[in-house]
Formats: structure tokens, C-alpha cells, sequence
């Protein structure tokens, strides 16, 4: 739901009232008496604001510490400043140091006013339903990247691995990311360019790769159920217990997924991975008491011909929005 609401602060209830009955018929009021009081309704209900009128003259704080308390913390928030002609200077620098989006002279002439007030909120509309346009494409960035992520994955796991099993070990690997829940690689959007966006990946593809050979080669020949427990349990740094490996937390199964652009991979981001392509995707992840348990399985999970193209779209769905 985008705000629609007008919070107007002055330290004279009389006026409060007066703002309240005039501006009323246009959109919700909320008042407050001072900048204090102020501060908690932007707190309480933020989100529901969308135009702050402030008298630039109380007692203790100035109107503008509010208005540049909003511009910092709430910066969808038109603001507006009132005051009376003498303090016309004060306005002006607001207005020039990006505090405010207009000033309401008192006393107040009432079409004015309610002009003023129209365009504010017509203004906070369109930056509500410019952030929403943005969210979708940012959502959207997000999808593609989760999908090249795990397409570079496939790839590399049968460029390091000549086991052969690459796929069935990929597609545990997706299982797994999906049954975490959300996945959200953290991305500056305007930092990245495309062209520097996929050279930070293909940098991090080559950093993956050499690790999951480091591990391979740390794992040696499989020989029994409880090496390959200890293998995997050096691996994400957890315990052995009993035939299951308990992990306190899922980060070790994402990682690769989630990790923020521009990061360099660590050798136990990549510890997961080079453990099931070692097994052929041979395991049974499930969720514990305190944690997540993996037991080996005899033979890995079926998986229809477009798994790929499944598990793309459902990583990318899962990203909350």
C-alpha cells in the first residue's frame, strides 16, 4: 500500500486543529507538537507518510532538525516547511540544502495550500511508483544473476570433475539452495555495470574452480561411509553424528549463490560443492532440531531433464519481494 497520509508538526495545538479541519478532505492528518514528537510518528508509522509539514519555529529543536531527520531516514517523505515571512531566509536555505520540497507561508491562504498539499502528494505517488518500477527490475537483476550463477556452476563442476556425475551433483545442489529458502546475493546495482558485473563473476567462477580442485585433492579416494562423513564434515565445519553430518545453519549450502558481487570465494564457501561432486550427488539433506542433517544415499535423486531450467526460475521466485 503506498502513504497517502500528511503528518503535520507546530507547537500550537490551535493550529494543529486548523490544519487538520482544513487539509482533512484531501488526505489523513496526523499531528504532532513538537519535533520530538514528531520523530516518534515517523518512527511508528513511516510508512504510511507522504507528505511532512513542518513549522520551522518551536520551542527546543528548529522545524529543520525534523526535516533533516526525514531526509535521512525517511527519504520518500515529501517535506515541507511552514513559516511566517520574517523567517523566509531560513526556508530558502532549506530548500537550497535539499531539506525540503516547498514552504507554505502563514499565515496561510487556504487554495494555496491545499495546492501546495496536492502536488506534494501527487509527488510522493510518483516516487512511490517510481521505487516500485525499480524493485521489479532490481528483482529481475536478481533472477538473472541467481540463473547464471547456477549455470556457471554446472559448467565448472564438469570442467573440474571427470567423475562424470557432475549433473547429478549440481542438481542436489539446487535441491538443497531451494529447500534453505530465499537466496539473495547482495549487489550494488549502481555500481555494476553489465560489463563489470560479469567480469566480477568470471573472476570469482576461476577462484570457485581452484578451490573445489583443492578440495577434491584433500579428499582423495572414497574409501567408506565414515570417511566421506569426516570429508564433508571438515568441509562445511560441522560434526559427525552417527551416520549424519549435523550443521548448525544453511549458509554452507547457498553461498555460492548468495555471495555479494565482487567478493573473493573462500575455500569454505566452496566445501559443499566439491564434497557432492566427490559423491556424485549421493546425499539426503533434511532439517533438524537444531540445524540441517546430511546422510549419504545409495544412488542420487532422479532428476527430470529440465531441472536446470527449473531450478533457475524457482531460485530467482524465491527472492522475496
Amino acid at each position: 500500500m503506498r502513504p497517502e497520509k500528511i503528518l503535520y508538526v507546530d507547537d500550537e495545538a490551535i493550529a494543529l486543529k486548523y490544519f487538520e479541519r482544513l487539509v482533512g478532505p484531501l488526505a489523513p492528518v496526523l499531528t504532532a507538537l513538537s519535533v520530538e514528537e514528531g520523530r516518534a510518528v515517523l518512527r511508528e508509522h513511516g510508512d504510511e507518510i507522504a507528505v511532512l509539514v513542518c513549522d520551522q519555529r518551536m520551542p527546543g529543536e528548529r522545524g529543520t532538525e525534523l526535516l533533516r531527520h526525514a531526509r535521512q531516514y525517511h527519504p520518500n517523505v515529501v517535506r515541507m516547511m511552514t513559516t511566517a515571512y520574517s523567517e523566509l531566509g531560513e526556508a530558502i536555505d532549506a530548500i537550497n540544502t535539499g531539506e525540503i520540497y516547498r514552504y507554505v507561508s502563514k499565515p496561510w491562504e487556504l487554495e494555496s495550500l491545499r495546492a501546495d498539499l496536492k502536488n506534494a502528494l501527487e509527488l510522493s505517488d510518483l516516487r512511490a511508483e517510481r521505487n516500485e518500477l525499480l524493485s521489479d527490475k532490481l528483482l529481475a537483476q536478481q533472477s538473472q544473476l541467481l540463473a547464471q550463477r547456477m549455470a556457471a556452476l554446472l559448467v565448472l563442476g564438469a570442467a573440474v570433475h571427470a567423475g562424470g556425475e557432475h549433473e547429478a551433483a549440481l542438481h542436489r545442489y539446487a535441491q538443497t539452495a531451494l529447500a534453505c529458502g530465499p537466496v539473495e546475493p547482495s549487489v550494488d546495482w549502481n555500481r555494476w555495470d553489465h560489463a563489470d558485473l560479469q567480469q566480477a563473476e568470471a573472476r570469482r567462477g576461476v577462484e570457485v574452480a581452484g578451490h573445489v580442485r583443492q578440495w577434491l585433492q584433500t579428499f582423495g579416494v572414497r574409501r567408506d561411509d565414515a570417511q566421506t562423513l569426516a570429508a564433508l564434515a571438515q568441509a562445511v565445519g560441522a560434526e559427525v553424528q552417527g551416520d549424519a553430518v549435523r550443521l548448525r545453519d544453511a549458509g554452507s549450502f547457498t553461498a555460492l549463490l548468495g555471495a555479494p558481487v565482487g567478493a573473493a570465494a573462500t575455500a569454505a564457501q566452496c566445501g559443499w560443492l566439491a564434497w557432492l561432486l566427490w559423491v556424485g550427488g549421493r546425499a539426503q539433506v533434511a532439517p533438524a532440531t537444531d540445524g540441517w542433517s546430511v546422510t549419504l544415499a545409495g544412488e542420487a535423486a532422479a532428476r527430470p531433464g529440465d531441472w536446470l531450467a527449473d531450478a533457475m526460475e524457482r531460485l530467482g521466485g524465491c527472492s522475496p519481494g
